[in-house]
């Protein structure tokens, strides 16, 4: 099953969710702020999207810059620090079985869906 981890007040989240409504396709909304994923979860499913884990990282949000910016940090510690914070996970991200996207181009979602 297709599942989006969705921020209601993001408007690229906003509009993959309402895309992916339209496709008439079964799937779980994850509203991962307030049920935040464990060290365990966030991790598979960077793995998932195949990226590094500051790729992930909303690195403009104000909890990034005044908290973490200027930090060495390490994979591990980064991947704490979205759990701790879940603000900072890049959204939307649309799993597809063993595979996931960060859905902000909706062409992007509908190649990887089908």
């Amino acid at each position: 099953m297709i599942q989006i981890y969705h921020n209601s007040r993001c408007g690229k989240s906003r509009n993959c969710l309402t895309f992916l409504e339209n496709t008439k396709k079964e799937f779980e909304i994850i509203n991962y702020l307030t049920n935040p994923p464990s060290f365990e979860e966030l991790s598979a499913l960077i793995k998932k999207l195949n990226i590094k884990p500051i790729e992930l990282v909303r690195q403009k949000e104000k909890i990034w810059i005044e908290n973490f910016k200027n930090l060495n940090l390490n994979d591990e510690e980064i991947i704490r620090a979205m759990v701790a914070n879940p603000i900072l996970i890049e959204r939307p991200i649309v799993i597809n079985g063993k595979s996931a996207i960060i859905g902000r181009d909706l062409e992007k979602v509908a190649a990887f869906i089908v």
